[in-house]
C-alpha cells in the first residue's frame, strides 16, 4: 500500500495575514430552542381584539386586491385553474385578436327586449326571429372558431397534447370584450405566433 505524502502547511505563516472576511459559518451563534420558542410566542387572544380584527380585514382586502389585479393582468399566479397554462393563454389571445359575432349578442338581446315593448305584433315577431337568426350565426361562428383553434393548437403544441378548450373559447368569444377576465392582452388582429 502506498502512503500519500503529507502536505505540510508552512508554520511560519502569521495568523494576522489571513483576511478578516474568511470567517467560516454565518457569523452568529445558533439560537437555542428556548430562544426560538420565546421569539415565536404570541398570545392566543390579542389584547385589543378590535384592532386585531381590523388588521386582519385590511390584510385580507389587500390580498384580494392583489389577486384581482393579478387576474385581470393575466398573471399565472392569480389565475384560476381553468385559465392556467400556455394553451389557455394561446386560446385567450387568439379569441381576443379576432372579432367574434357573439360579442354583440348581449346588445342585440337588449335591442330585442326593447322591441318587445313596441305595440306592433309584426315588429315584435321580426325582433324575435332576428334574435334567433343572430344566435344561430353566433353558434356557427363559435364552431368554426373551435375547428380553427384545434388545428392551430395541434400545430403548435402537438396534436396529441391538445387540452379541452372548445367551451372555454366559446364562452370567451360570446362575451363583450371589455367584460372578459383576464383582460385581453392583445389588440385586434394581433394573433399569437
Amino acid at each position: 500500500m502506498a502512503k500519500h505524502p503529507k502536505t505540510e502547511t508552512p508554520a511560519s505563516a502569521p495568523d494576522d495575514a489571513a483576511p478578516a472576511t474568511s470567517k467560516v459559518g454565518k457569523g452568529a451563534p445558533t439560537p437555542t430552542r428556548a430562544e426560538r420558542e420565546a421569539a415565536n410566542k404570541r398570545p392566543l387572544v390579542p389584547n385589543d381584539r378590535k384592532e386585531a380584527a381590523r388588521q386582519a380585514r385590511t390584510k385580507a382586502a389587500e390580498a384580494r386586491e392583489r389577486a384581482r389585479v393579478g387576474m385581470a393582468a393575466g398573471d399565472e399566479r392569480y389565475l384560476p385553474a381553468r385559465d392556467r397554462g400556455p394553451q389557455k393563454k394561446y386560446v385567450r389571445d387568439y379569441v381576443d385578436a379576432r372579432f367574434s359575432i357573439g360579442e354583440i349578442l348581449i346588445p342585440v338581446m337588449f335591442a330585442v327586449i326593447v322591441l318587445t315593448f313596441v305595440p306592433s305584433y309584426e315588429v315584435q315577431t321580426i325582433g324575435i326571429f332576428a334574435l334567433w337568426g343572430f344566435f344561430l350565426v353566433s353558434v356557427v361562428d363559435v364552431i368554426i372558431l373551435g375547428f380553427t383553434l384545434q388545428r392551430k393548437l395541434g400545430a403548435k403544441f402537438g396534436a396529441t397534447k391538445v387540452e379541452r378548450f372548445r367551451w372555454y373559447a366559446a364562452m370567451r368569444a360570446l362575451q363583450l370584450r371589455p367584460l372578459r377576465l383576464p383582460k385581453p392582452q392583445v389588440k385586434r388582429g394581433q394573433y399569437p405566433a
